[in-house]
Parts: C-alpha cells; sequence; structure tokens
C-alpha cells in the first residue's frame, strides 16, 4: 500500500472565513446595532414624553385640588358665619319666649263687666238670640270670638253657665262632617249628644245641619243645627294683661 503523506505548515489554520462574508457580518451587526440604538432613543424618547405629561397632569391635579380645598374653605367658614347667626337668633327667639311665658304664667287682669271669668278665659253669654253667624259677629265687636271648648272643665263650666240653647264656635260649613272651631285648632275632644250630629236625620224641615250649639237640658251636651236658627251664643277671650306687664 502506498503511504501518502501531507505537508501542513505550522502557525495556520485549516479553514479561514472569506474576506466578503466577513464584511458582510460586520455590516449586518452594525444594522442590528443602529435598529437598536434608534429604538432606545424612540422608547427614551416616550418616556421623557410621558414624564412631560405626567408633570403637567399633576401640576393641574395639584392646581385643581388647591381650588377645592380653597372653596371647601370659604364654604366652611360661610357655613360657621350662618351657624353662628342662627345661635344668635336662636338665644333671642329663648329669650323672648321666656319672658312671653313670664307674662302668661303671671297674673291676668280682671275680665270687663258682664262677662265671667273660668280659668284663663273670659266669657260672655248673649242676652239676645241671632244665627250662628250673628253670633260670631257679635263676639268679634267685642274682641272675642265664639266659645272654643278645649277640655271637660271647661265643657262642665258651660253646662252651669248656658241656661238655653246657646252657639259655639263649632262647625262643617265647610265640608259635611269636617268639624271645624273658629280659630283652626283641631277637634280632638267631643261632647255629642246621643245620635249626634245626624244633619236632621234626613228631615228636610231642620235644613243643613252645619252649626253646633250646647243642650243644658243633657248637661250642655252638643247638638247639630242649621246655622240660620236663632239662638243665644257664648263669647270667649283672654283677659288683659295688667298694666304693668304691658311693654311699650
Amino acid at each position: 500500500m502506498e503511504e501518502i503523506y501531507v505537508n501542513m505548515e505550522p502557525g495556520k489554520p485549516s479553514c479561514q472565513i472569506p474576506a466578503s462574508e466577513n464584511r458582510g457580518l460586520s455590516n449586518y451587526k452594525k444594522r442590528v446595532s443602529v435598529k437598536i440604538i434608534i429604538f432606545l432613543v424612540i422608547l427614551n424618547v416616550l418616556l421623557l414624553a410621558g414624564l412631560i405629561t405626567l408633570r403637567v397632569y399633576s401640576s393641574k391635579l395639584a392646581a385643581d385640588l388647591s381650588d377645592i380645598n380653597e372653596n371647601l374653605t370659604e364654604h366652611l367658614q360661610d357655613c360657621k358665619n350662618k351657624l353662628s347667626i342662627m345661635i344668635e337668633e336662636r338665644d333671642l327667639l329663648k329669650a323672648n319666649l321666656t319672658e312671653m311665658t313670664k307674662k302668661l304664667n303671671g297674673p291676668l287682669g280682671t275680665c270687663p263687666t258682664g262677662w265671667t271669668r273660668f280659668d284663663n278665659s273670659c266669657y260672655f253669654l248673649s242676652t239676645t238670640k241671632g244665627s250662628w253667624d250673628e253670633g260670631r259677629k257679635d263676639c268679634r265687636t267685642r274682641g272675642a270670638d265664639l266659645v272654643v271648648i278645649n277640655n271637660k272643665n271647661e265643657q262642665t263650666f258651660l253646662s252651669t253657665f248656658a241656661e238655653r240653647h246657646t252657639w259655639i264656635g263649632l262647625n262643617d260649613k265647610e265640608t259635611e262632617r269636617s268639624w271645624k272651631w273658629v280659630d283652626a285648632t283641631p277637634i280632638t275632644l267631643t261632647f255629642w249628644a246621643n245620635n249626634q250630629p245626624d244633619n236632621g236625620g234626613g228631615e228636610p224641615k231642620w235644613g243643613e245641619e252645619d252649626c253646633v250649639h250646647v243642650k243644658p237640658e243633657e248637661n250642655s251636651l252638643w247638638n247639630d243645627r242649621s246655622c240660620s236658627t236663632s239662638l243665644q251664643w257664648i263669647c270667649e277671650k283672654l283677659p288683659p294683661f295688667p298694666a304693668s306687664q304691658i311693654s311699650i
């Protein structure tokens, strides 16, 4: 067999990259580097824009918060001022109420001649007769009104005060069966006679019974009757305050 020998020069590589390929690789690396640099520049620009936007937004938010805080401070101060005024008005009202309470709880004056005193009211029994409206008109000319019965004691007093059928200040002229006192106080206590009110019991001869009178023969219990009926009436008013209690 023939032996083949190959002479190898020491120090030289057995495989070399061609120069053209080496230049291509270098150009590729340069292109990649440029793209990376461009990407980083764009990223930095975007980050900078974001920071600027965030800074502007933060400044605007801080300004808005400052305005809100200023408005709240002004509103709070305004509320404090109004509260202070309301407290002053409340104290003034309390002082006036205390003064009026002292006057009301103090001794009242005497009733005029011809009037009868019971509890804190003066009562007048007419000597003439007339319709319910005529009776009320007469009471008003006397600085009073038809009597308003507020409690059982007053009802008991009237049973001894009135000797005949007399008008009181109760009627349902506006709305049937909606009884109202002449001073507009709600009717919470009633003293109707048996089977009353009956609005005439449906008999035409009695007419519309929209006004109320007391019946002495039945302990002055109430009965509804036609307002045009001619009866006596009872007036009621407060006694005058003594001159020493009248503020000028």
